[in-house]
């Protein structure tokens, strides 16, 4: 058996990361967080794909590929989570589960960040936690795909 693979999407800004507003979201670079993630997935027996876009439709067209070739996604849109019905409705259409992640604890945040238009076509979401929400994301997906989720 060939072991889960899980698609790790990062949206907009997010390659900033470490010279961004660190007080918000921490001093860890993308390449730090991505590093993290792919041992995290070894240490499971898993492998993760990672990729960071600033592009709206280049994120759709990832979601798009997933199918067939991921058990799962974690994913940060970004800024796009609260406005992007193309990035929803993908992750509605492709059929591989995904876990939204976020950084920074949105409800804490402006108003306009409360609402995730994207969320409601994920599992769940995890925010808040820095760079760990990453792992928890990655976690979560992985215990998703090994049947110890909510289906």
């Amino acid at each position: 058996m060939s072991p889960p693979r899980i698609l790790v999407i990062h949206g907009p800004n997010l390659n900033m990361l470490g010279s961004r507003d660190p007080a918000l979201y921490g001093s860890a670079t993308l390449v730090e967080i991505d590093d993290l993630l792919r041992a995290r997935a070894r240490a499971r027996a898993a492998e993760v794909d990672c990729f960071q876009s600033n592009l709206e439709g280049e994120i759709v067209t990832l979601v798009q590929q997933a199918r067939g070739r991921y058990q799962a996604i974690v994913i940060n849109p970004g800024g796009y989570s609260h406005t992007s019905v193309a990035i929803r409705d993908a992750l509605e259409a492709c059929g591989v589960p995904a876990v939204e992640v976020h950084l920074s604890n949105l409800y804490a945040r402006e108003p306009f960040r409360h609402t995730s238009l994207t969320a409601a076509r994920c599992i769940g979401v995890i925010s808040g936690f820095g760079p760990r929400s990453y792992e928890l994301g990655l976690d979560a997906a992985l215990a998703h795909v090994e049947g110890l989720g909510p289906s």
